[in-house]
């Protein structure tokens, strides 16, 4: 069990380590009554956060099950999307950059 945590490239790195903390609670709060996110917390709870391009950021919304983070300090702008714990991820997600 992975958690996905996307955070647009062009966010600076102060905002972004912002965004990861606040997303990874925000996902939790949103999906902590299912299954998924039960045995993910039974686990090792993985996360991988990623850096990606506004096209992969846009992209990687048809993937279901996610809460956006917005900084009001960049005008309310979408800088991260953290994904609900799960198993088996779309195959684009493989290619995605770490963040590092």
């Amino acid at each position: 069990m992975k958690m996905y945590i996307l955070v647009r490239e062009s966010v600076p790195l102060g905002f972004a380590m912002v965004a990861v903390a606040h997303g990874s609670l925000a996902a939790y709060l949103k999906f902590k009554d299912t299954p998924e996110v039960e045995q993910w917390l039974n686990g090792p709870f993985y996360k991988t956060v990623c850096k990606v391009s506004d096209s992969e950021f846009e992209q990687s919304k048809s993937a279901l099950d996610y809460v956006v983070i917005t900084e009001s300090a960049l005008e309310g702008q979408e800088v991260a999307l953290v994904f609900k714990p799960r198993e088996e991820w779309p195959k684009s997600f493989r290619f995605l950059r770490l963040y590092r």
